[in-house]
């Protein structure tokens, strides 16, 4: 999954790994051909990512950082959260630090993650359980609020009242649920169902 148009290798020191990848698996993007790297494009896409994750590992981050909004969509999305502490005098800590102040799972070692999947899995159902009325209807009044034309996410988080956060996490579902598409640009807009 990637924040640019499938034909871009962004950065641009990444050109082979982006072929090889191309070549043996596969490069997915929301964006059409062409689109340059934005900073905006690198968190819708890292949404997509934590709902598809069993959880998110924060190895190093800024207090002012992408990987602590991927973190927080994660956590919205119901996935697990796991950061590795460093030293209090690394800016580059302090990210993973505040994680594991929010709750974070604490890791030291792949083996701490292996532990904590298998928990995880020992604990959950066999089959997911079904959604529960609150989020249906929080859906059904995101998609009454939309309509059918393309609207931008933050005039849909104005006219459903809700923060933008929130909104991101219930449009992956809707998205996933098939009942809107994500356009070029960031706008959104509901499927017509027959």
């Amino acid at each position: 999954m990637i924040g640019t148009g499938a034909d871009i290798a962004y950065p641009a020191r990444n050109r082979n790994l982006a072929q090889e990848i191309a070549e043996n698996g596969c490069i997915v993007s929301e964006y059409p051909l062409g689109m340059p790297a934005i900073a905006a494009n690198f968190p819708r896409r890292n949404r997509i990512i934590s709902g598809l994750a069993q959880g998110v590992l924060v190895v190093e981050a800024a207090a002012q950082s992408g990987s602590l909004i991927t973190a927080r969509v994660a956590a919205e999305q119901g996935r697990d959260v796991y950061a590795i502490p460093g030293s209090i005098h690394s800016p580059l800590s302090k990210g993973c630090h505040l994680l594991i102040k929010q709750g974070a799972k604490l890791v030291e070692s792949a083996q701490d993650v292996l532990e904590e999947v298998r928990h995880d899995a020992a604990r959950r159902p066999s089959e997911a359980p079904a959604r529960q009325p609150a989020q249906r209807s929080a859906g059904c009044a995101i998609l009454d609020a939309m309509g059918f034309d393309p609207v931008a996410p933050d005039l849909l988080a104005a006219r459903c009242e809700i923060d933008i956060a929130a909104l991101s996490s219930m449009l992956l579902t809707l998205e996933l649920d098939g009942l809107i598409e994500m356009l070029p640009g960031g706008m959104v807009r509901r499927i017509a169902t027959s």
